[in-house]
């Protein structure tokens, strides 16, 4: 049975929240830091016993990719701001209007 109700999943998000706020205060429940969610049967697990682990760098490549999107932005917005809108044209209608020349 997979998970599906909002509150079934707020209440499990909010167990693994107390799992973890416990494994770093109190010293005898340090273990609970690889406590996870079990999607598939609606209850919170030790993911660490059952095999599932995110490795660093995965973590290291999503924080690198994410700083190269942040970096790319702001040197698009510093573009922007630099970019300065030239001098009239000469040639437009309201020129031509002006001068005389429709």
């Amino acid at each position: 049975a997979v998970v599906s109700t909002q509150s079934t999943g707020t209440e499990l998000v909010a167990k693994l929240r107390a799992f973890h706020n416990a494994s770093q205060t109190i010293e005898a429940k340090k273990g609970f830091k690889w406590i996870g969610l079990d999607l598939e049967n609606g209850k919170c697990r030790d993911n660490k016993e059952a095999g599932v682990l995110e490795p660093a760098m995965s973590k290291i490549k999503s924080l690198k990719f994410a700083t190269e999107a942040a970096i790319t932005i702001l040197r698009i917005d510093d573009m922007i701001k630099i970019y300065q809108p030239s001098k009239e044209d000469p040639n437009s209608y309201a020129n031509a209007v002006r001068e005389g020349r429709l």
